[in-house]
């Protein structure tokens, strides 16, 4: 959390450091004696916070990569927002990589995967790709997705306010 913090502020090297000592910790631990509150944190979740830290660093190929970890070991049911906002990451870094139509694609997905989701922390990852989407809004890609959002209650809330391109 430490890491993600810094990330959101901007601090590449605090939170390089402060991932580093994460994985060192995470390499370490005995699961059996974890804490109960510690026990939902297994590879995804490392991988997927890391993701959001490297998405915030404005690293898109690392938050890609990491997202991408997390997202291998999705079940569609047992973190399924945690799942959500891995998916989200992923679609924001591959917008930032320039890889608009394959995030429109992921991005789908999260909201396939989330719609019975509630979640303001949902509706900003949305808002947060739709702006980042902007630029590529031309795409005959970006507009069809565009189009088959609306279709999902989540984007709909997201748009409220905040009308996509």
């Amino acid at each position: 959390m430490e890491a993600r913090a810094l990330a959101r502020l901007g601090d590449s090297r605090p939170c390089d450091l402060a991932l580093a000592k994460a994985v060192r910790t995470f390499e370490r631990r005995n699961p059996d004696d974890d804490p109960a509150w510690f026990k939902y944190v297994d590879e995804a979740e490392l991988s997927a916070e890391t993701g959001h830290c490297f998405g915030d660093l404005d690293r898109p190929d690392a938050a890609t990569q990491y997202a991408n970890q997390c997202l291998g070991t999705i079940d569609g049911t047992t973190f399924l927002r945690s799942d959500f906002f891995a998916m989200m990451v992923l679609a924001d870094a591959l917008v930032a990589a320039g890889e608009a139509e394959h995030a429109c694609d992921v991005a789908l997905q999260a909201l396939a995967a989330g719609e019975q989701l509630r979640s303001a922390r949902c509706i900003r990852y949305l808002r947060d790709f739709c702006e980042h989407l902007t630029p590529a809004s031309d795409n005959r890609v970006v507009r069809d997705f565009q189009e088959q959002a609306r279709a999902s209650r989540l984007w709909r809330i997201a748009s409220q306010n905040h009308p996509p391109s």
